[in-house]
């Protein structure tokens, strides 16, 4: 994906982008999948160096829980799933249960909750929470890539490949040493996106079916003109014609 394409839907939603040398624009999106387990998410990272060019690093990652954690939640509400938005100064660079650098949470962020314990990834059945949750950006596997996602995410946003993860470090020393420790993650959600997609073409499907019904019957609510009912040019096609009488 295309750096533009990967900016335009940030910038079309009035969030921040930022453009000076080094300062990271990290920005996860979430694929339309909800078969929970896969990395099928990617983090991009957009940013300018000190001649004014574009840097951009694709990561694969995922951005939802693990099947084990969708299964088995820690929370009596359900795994955490994060929410859509940008989080603003958010993030920091700290240590992963004690570990490993990464970036945990430092402010509050939202999150569904996803409670009926299945291996699909479900928003529409919980409830919002927004608070602090532990919510990080860490890796998988210490060692090469990672093939299921499993108990590493249970909720948080997780690179799949560890050279790729170190490499997602280092630019956030560097932002760190320029802007301080402080971070902003993007999250956009285009499973939320075909969600809207599909409620949309069914509301304007049962209209087009409602008016429909209406044209054919002739009893519309909306009072159609005569002329446009089926049963006004049923009648006037019974009738004789009265136009003519005239010698042939």
């Amino acid at each position: 994906m295309g750096t533009g394409k990967v900016i335009r839907p940030v910038r079309d939603k009035g969030w921040q982008i930022y453009t000076r040398p080094y300062e990271l624009n990290i920005i996860g999106l979430r694929s339309s999948e909800t078969i929970a387990n896969r990395f099928d998410d990617e983090i991009h990272v957009v940013y300018r160096d000190n001649k004014g060019k574009t840097n951009h690093h694709i990561y694969k990652a995922t951005t939802d829980p693990g099947t084990y954690w969708l299964k088995n939640p820690t929370m009596p509400k359900g795994t955490a799933i994060l929410k859509e938005g940008q989080y603003r100064n958010t993030f920091m660079l700290g240590m992963h249960r004690g570990k490993y650098t990464a970036l945990v949470q430092a402010k509050p962020v939202t999150v569904y909750r996803d409670y009926n314990r299945d291996a699909i990834l479900d928003m529409d059945n919980g409830t919002e929470q927004t608070g602090m949750f532990g919510i990080e950006i860490h890796h998988a596997s210490a060692t090469g890539v990672t093939n299921a996602i499993d108990e590493y995410s249970a909720g948080c946003q997780v690179f799949q490949n560890i050279n790729e993860f170190n490499e997602f470090i280092a630019l956030c020393e560097k932002h760190r040493k320029l802007y301080g420790n402080q971070f902003t993650y993007t999250l956009i959600d285009f499973r939320m996106t075909r969600r809207a997609m599909r409620k949309h073409f069914a509301y304007l499907t049962m209209t087009m079916f409602a008016l429909a019904i209406f044209f054919v019957k002739g009893d519309s609510v909306f009072d159609f003109p005569p002329f446009l009912t089926l049963e006004y040019w049923k009648n006037k096609k019974a009738k004789p014609s009265q136009k003519g009488g005239g010698k042939k």
